[in-house]
């Protein structure tokens, strides 16, 4: 007998833990079940100008999107802007909070370091425009859908970094505000599905991130998503043994399947690390973040091999190569540090790595043969 999303809601409030991770097809309710779960926590206060320090739940869905839309000038054509619905979301985020900046960062980590937005004073509106490097007079551009999302985002997710960094503050009087001292959940569904493989992989890494830097034991978080990358990533990130699946009875009810296990089992993830990162050496297109995946085949492999530590199965110069790996997977996602970008003799370890952990393993050579 399958239950309602309401009933569904109510387990996921009942289980206590610090992150739950769900996967579901499109159309299976994901997007609903966020609203429900918000209506169970956060029941609409009858007052509308509810107070920011009222706030139990955060939460990104689709309908977050429908807070921005264009103006595109029709008449002349030129001033093409992104129009800001007044809220209290996007007002507490803005005026009150001052994120536009970080909002700015994030966003050009996720499309184009040179396309930047651009608010107005009243943080109304936003235009975006490419920076050239002179002082001419700017083109206004409508930017695609998917770079929308991405903004859009962007927003939510500088919020989120804000609301962790104050909440890991434990003295409540020392905090810079106290308008998240009632935060209980943040809830994320399905955030930029646009996002080309590397980029939803960089975003799923930046979540993990976040979340493991959060220390607020009374803050937790929900993430739903259709994409099996994206839930993978987020799965060995966080270390977790246990994720869920919503599926969706022909009777209109829902079922919460608890997935224990690696989701290698599912999804082959290990596998799509592996031509992720090989794809990257052949187009000598090596980031930061190709050695989170690295370090993350050799945890993989090494777990399923029984070793202790993922170290272990580094070639000869053991400690160089360690180290080499740790200063690109290890900082703080809210360090002050930058970390520099790898040089080419830092990317050339990336390949000798890959090599190392696939010639003399068999796993890895069983695995490939089984995908031939």
């Amino acid at each position: 007998m399958g239950q309602s999303l309401i009933q569904i809601a109510d387990i996921l409030k009942g289980a206590g833990k610090k992150v739950q991770l769900i996967y579901a097809f499109n159309g299976s309710g994901k997007t609903r079940l966020s609203r429900e779960f918000k209506k169970l926590i956060a029941p609409k206060a009858p007052d509308p100008e509810q107070q920011a320090e009222d706030i139990k739940i955060l939460y990104y869905n689709a309908f977050t999107e429908d807070l921005f839309y264009w103006d595109n000038d029709l008449d002349a054509d030129s001033d093409r802007k992104l129009k800001i619905q007044p809220n209290n979301f996007t007002n507490w985020v803005l005026r009150e909070q001052g994120q536009d900046r970080n909002i700015v960062e994030n966003f050009q980590l996720l499309t184009n370091d040179k396309l930047t937005p651009q608010f107005n004073e009243e943080f109304t509106e936003v235009r975006f425009s490419f920076e050239r490097g002179n002082e001419g007079d700017k083109e206004f551009v409508k930017i695609s859908k998917g770079e929308e999302s991405c903004f859009i985002w962007s927003v939510f997710f500088s919020l989120m970094e804000q609301v962790v960094s104050v909440l890991n503050i434990a003295e409540k009087e020392n905090r810079e505000t106290d308008q998240y001292d009632k935060l209980e959940y943040i809830f994320i569904d399905d955030p930029v599905s646009s996002l080309d493989d590397n980029h939803l992989i960089e975003l799923a890494v930046k979540v993990a991130e976040l979340i493991k830097f959060s220390h607020y034991e009374d803050l937790k978080f929900i993430i739903t998503t259709h994409n099996p990358l994206f839930y993978n990533v987020l799965y060995s990130e966080l270390s977790l043994i246990e994720g869920n699946i919503l599926s969706k009875n022909e009777d209109g009810t829902f079922d919460l399947i608890p997935k224990k296990g690696d989701s290698n089992m599912s999804f082959s993830y290990h596998l799509f690390i592996k031509q992720t990162i090989q794809k990257a050496i052949d187009n000598k297109a090596i980031q930061k973040y190709h050695f989170t995946l690295l370090r993350n085949l050799y945890e993989k492999t090494a777990n399923f091999l029984g070793y202790p530590r993922w170290a272990e199965l580094l070639p000869d110069d053991k400690q160089t190569y360690y180290k080499r790996v740790i200063q690109f997977t290890s900082h703080s996602l809210l360090s002050n540090e930058t970390v520099a970008e790898p040089t080419d003799p830092e990317k050339a370890t990336v390949k000798v790595l890959l090599d190392h952990l696939t010639i003399n393993y068999n796993y890895w050579k069983a695995q490939q043969n089984e995908h031939i």
